[in-house]
């Protein structure tokens, strides 16, 4: 059986149980000091021949790490013996610091005039026009490359609808 000796992680993480010959049990337990701050799914695991299996090891404690301490990984009945040390430290959350002034409550000055997406969420009538002429094109041509009956009313009834969204749109 292969192990390494040592091993460290920042949370919760898996163990890959990796069989390359006959099917065995494996039996996964923490120490003491890591049962403190994490838990195992479960300890009893059957490894068909062949085959990988994950064990999910999670990390309930980060306010009480570090944390050394020792996983045993015992196979065939406890004949195969390998003791992995772990150390869990904390995860490593410290933010960047972003600087503000008071030149953010500042309004931006103005370029010379309006920016297209300001334009567009001012004039959103303009948006669905676009993408409604987009959709009569797109119903037209498909309509004219089927040449099926059934696909050119349904290009009229996008037609139809697209008229009267603009008869719509504008009148309101």
């Amino acid at each position: 059986m292969e192990a390494p000796a040592s091993f460290e992680a920042t949370g919760s993480f898996d163990v890959e149980l990796v069989n390359h010959d006959t099917a065995v049990h494996v039996h996964c337990n923490l120490d003491e000091a890591l049962s403190s701050v994490a838990q195992l799914d479960d300890v009893n695991h059957f490894v068909d021949g062949e085959s990988r299996q994950l064990v999910r090891i999670q990390v309930y404690g980060d306010e009480e790490l570090p944390v050394s301490g020792q996983l045993k990984i015992a196979a065939a009945h406890g004949s195969e013996t390998r003791f992995v040390d772990v150390e869990l430290t904390p995860p490593d959350f410290e933010p960047d610091p972003v600087a503000v002034d008071e030149s953010l409550a500042e309004p931006p000055a103005d370029a010379g005039g309006e920016s297209e997406s300001s334009s567009l969420v001012a004039n959103p009538q303009l948006v669905v026009l676009v993408f409604g002429v987009l959709a009569v094109v797109a119903a037209g041509a498909i309509a004219v490359v089927v040449d099926n009956t059934l696909v050119v009313a349904g290009a009229v009834v996008v037609l139809v609808g697209f008229l009267v969204a603009t008869y719509v749109l504008l009148r309101g």
